[in-house]
């Protein structure tokens, strides 16, 4: 009788060979060194930002004919960290507009049709707090250290004011809302669409202490190393959606899922809407760039 533990590690052997195979198999209907990964920032939990982008990407893989797969991390600083190690090819970000990452190569391509966005520091509705001045040396949640309009903006305005908190990290926005739902934290900082979105999804009301400049939404940026006519691909792909029942009715059904307007698409963009976000590395607290 085979040993046991003999018969496992064959199969692990036999199951490892068949995953590099299969790795290597180029999938019907690409062509060959056309797959790519795509990192959105984890702007709502895990499940919910998979639901929004999975149908997406899986339908700009098929018009376009280059693969994407999707690749998010736990919170949104894992999934930065996917993208400033190299290990992604494409992105849904504004976490690489300072003048560091900058100089990595990524280039936008893209943005959604959305109004421009704010940070904001939120407390329930019925909370005692009124004023910002209140939170001086209270726990207050954030999405996670990378996020600029959600994070750093509020963050430098709570500095600018000697407003000295307790930092605690959510995660995401969903995560750091919850908290302080659940009472753990007396106020949370974020950005104001997945705030909005949020209050509607949950039907909870927050009063709201501060609100900064308006800042664009994420962008679509591509890397240097994809191909010039694979990013032309997936961006016509991106951008003709709205052209399409199929794609239509795609970010229609998606965009209800995560509390945007049925008829939210993308556009193309050069990167001068992100003119504000380079201002903002520019005087920001040396703790936040």
């Amino acid at each position: 009788m085979l040993n046991p533990t003999v018969f496992r590690h064959y199969w692990q052997q036999l199951l490892s060979v068949a995953l590099i195979v299969c790795t290597f198999v180029p999938l019907k209907g690409y062509a060959e060194n056309t797959a790519y990964r795509f990192s959105p920032v984890n702007q709502y939990d895990i499940n919910l930002t998979a639901a929004y982008w999975n149908p997406i990407i899986n339908y700009v893989s098929e018009k376009s004919g280059v693969k994407l797969s999707l690749k998010i991390g736990r919170t949104s600083a894992d999934t930065t960290s996917f993208v400033l190690a190299k290990e992604v090819d494409f992105a849904f970000t504004n976490h690489l507009f300072s003048p560091d990452r900058e100089k990595l190569g990524w280039k936008v391509f893209g943005r959604r049709n959305v109004p421009p966005v704010s940070g904001q520091i939120v407390v329930p509705e019925d909370s005692p707090i009124t004023d910002i001045s209140q939170l001086k040396g209270k726990d207050i949640t954030f999405p996670g250290p990378e996020a600029l309009v959600a994070y750093k903006v509020p963050m430098a305005h709570l500095i600018s004011k000697g407003i000295d908190v307790n930092v605690i990290f959510g995660g995401n926005q969903n995560g750091a809302l919850a908290q302080l739902l659940a009472g753990k934290v007396q106020a949370t900082g974020g950005n104001s669409q997945l705030i909005a979105a949020y209050s509607t999804r949950e039907k909870k009301k927050f009063r709201i202490l501060w609100s900064s400049e308006p800042y664009y939404d994420l962008a679509l940026m591509a890397s240097n190393k994809v191909k010039p006519a694979d990013l032309k691909a997936v961006s016509d792909a991106f951008f003709n959606m709205k052209n399409d029942p199929q794609g239509k009715e795609i970010l229609h059904q998606a965009s209800t899922k995560i509390g945007l307007t049925g008829d939210t698409y993308f556009i193309p963009s050069d990167g001068s809407e992100y003119a504000s976000y380079r201002k903002f590395y520019q005087s920001a607290p040396a703790s936040l760039r």
